[in-house]
């Protein structure tokens, strides 16, 4: 840029261009003294939507930290993991629970269940939607650890033969349990049947999707598993029965991350800066404008496909972290209808594990307009009246940190949608980005802050003594994923 702004360089009025027309004054240069060329006194300027992820993180999510390499704390409650999977039944506890009709289906019967679970004991560990299966039952540290005696225990049961599939009428036995018995990774339950099912009824045993060994991707959601969990429903003991069994969870998991240096640089020579131009008089200011918005760019690009890595220093980024530990769906706009779309949200907005309503949908230009689509087709031409509503449909725009931000009304609440040009061009059609479990993490302490920080130095230009002034913006900070059920990504 050095160069950039040389009175030197400029020609007479009848200097020749390089175009059409050169040496008859068709095409002279822009920079001519004696000519006006009628120059208006307005520029235009193209204003694009720059980092829509990256604002909502710096103003919403920004947690410093003192370390560039960062640690974490993921906590999943107990409450969330009571279930179990009935693997065999019997009085040897060996009988696989498949094609075997209830014997057992009066009142006081004895009840024997072998009994296992597809999460870890320990932490948040849990298969996600869409991937591959990382915990079947009966893998290590998998064990049902709750199962005491004197609980009551929902035992499902269905008409017809329930091991991949639930039955078309379903049923459930309770179970007080009298005993509880290690057996590796499951535990064997002794108990009387509290309450029968009906005679030839069939035992919910583990369904295919979750299946012991299995390495498969799971298309399985929490409702559609639901029909084959026993879960635990309460507890009942005998007067005087003295103080009961207890059991203690561990509920924490821990990561880590890591910090990234963005840097990006600009230099001008003095006479450049001291010369004053038309339309942006400063040429420093102006470049300085398009640099700070070049940084952010870099920035919210990293933060959407980075991936974390100790020997380049790079922080993860959403799609990365979500591609592998977070929920997976498909979206072709082409087939895609409204009903699909809403199981999707069904799925990925199911209460047992994400009630949360602080997500946000960053969607490429092509989902964008398919949404507004759905979302206005039944008002613009199925209407009836104004009392009539559709179940999906676009009820208003805002601005939140000055990302513009489109709401759509579904029957498990708003979504709130902001379109991001990132994605165009990419195989990643939306990201449902849960914005209480990401933080954006700068690098601070001992009084320095790399959060877009600014250097500025003067370099001497060898064999000619002109200082060039020289700016520098840096910026180190990484992105801190937790919680990995409550993001999603369809493709």
């Amino acid at each position: 840029m050095s160069d950039l702004f040389n009175l030197s360089n400029l020609g007479q009025s009848d200097v020749s261009g390089n175009g059409p027309g050169a040496g008859a004054g068709g095409n002279v240069n822009t920079g001519d003294l004696r000519r006006k060329y009628n120059f208006g006194d307005r520029v235009s300027e193209l204003s694009i939507s720059q980092d829509p992820f990256f604002r909502f993180v710096s103003k919403v999510g920004k947690k410093p930290t003192d370390d560039p390499q960062f640690k974490f704390t993921e906590k999943r409650q107990s409450f969330h993991k009571r279930y179990a999977y009935l693997v065999n039944h019997g009085s040897a506890f060996a009988t696989a629970v498949s094609d075997n009709a209830d014997s057992q289906d009066a009142a006081d019967d004895t009840f024997y269940g072998k009994f296992g679970t597809d999460y870890k004991n320990n932490g948040n560990l849990v298969n996600r939607f869409g991937q591959t299966i990382d915990y079947a039952v009966g893998d290590p540290s998998t064990k049902p650890l709750f199962f005491m005696e004197g609980q009551l225990i929902k035992v499902p049961v269905a008409d017809t033969e329930a091991l991949a599939t639930a039955g078309t009428t379903y049923g459930y036995q309770v179970v007080k349990v009298t005993n509880v018995a290690d057996n590796g990774q499951y535990v064997n339950i002794t108990g009387k049947v509290v309450k029968n099912c009906a005679s030839g009824s069939f035992y919910m045993g583990v369904p295919s999707s979750v299946a012991v060994g299995a390495s498969s991707t799971t298309g399985a959601n929490e409702e559609s598993l639901a029909a084959f969990k026993c879960y635990v429903i309460g507890s009942a003991h005998d007067e005087g029965s003295g103080y009961p069994e207890s059991w203690k969870d561990q509920p924490y998991s821990t990561n880590y991350g890591r910090t990234q240096i963005w840097k990006t640089s600009m230099a001008m020579t003095n006479t450049a800066r001291a010369t004053v131009l038309k339309y942006d008089k400063n040429e420093w200011a102006r470049t300085w404008k398009t640099k700070l918005v070049e940084h952010k760019f870099d920035i919210e690009q990293s933060l959407l496909f980075g991936k974390q890595n100790e020997t380049y220093f790079t922080t993860q980024g959403a799609v990365d972290y979500i591609s592998q530990y977070g929920n997976l769906f498909e979206l072709n706009t082409s087939t895609k209808t409204a009903d699909d779309f809403l199981d999707d949200m069904s799925a990925y907005l199911d209460p047992r594990y994400n009630s949360s309503s602080a997500t946000v949908y960053f969607v490429s230009t092509a989902v964008y307009n398919w949404m507004h689509k759905l979302g206005g087709y039944f008002k613009n031409n199925l209407e009836i009246s104004t009392n009539m509503r559709a179940d999906f449909a676009m009820t208003g725009k805002k601005k939140v940190a000055g990302v513009d931000i489109t709401t759509f009304s579904t029957p498990y609440g708003d979504m709130n949608v902001a379109r991001n040009i990132h994605l165009d061009g990419t195989d990643i059609k939306m990201l449902g980005l849960n914005m209480k479990y990401c933080s954006y993490r700068p690098l601070v302490g001992n009084g320095i802050n790399r959060d877009t920080s600014v250097y500025v130095g003067v370099q001497t230009l060898e064999n000619s003594g002109i200082d060039r002034r020289v700016d520098l913006i840096l910026t180190e900070a990484g992105m801190e994923w937790c919680c990995p059920e409550t993001h999603a990504v369809w493709k």
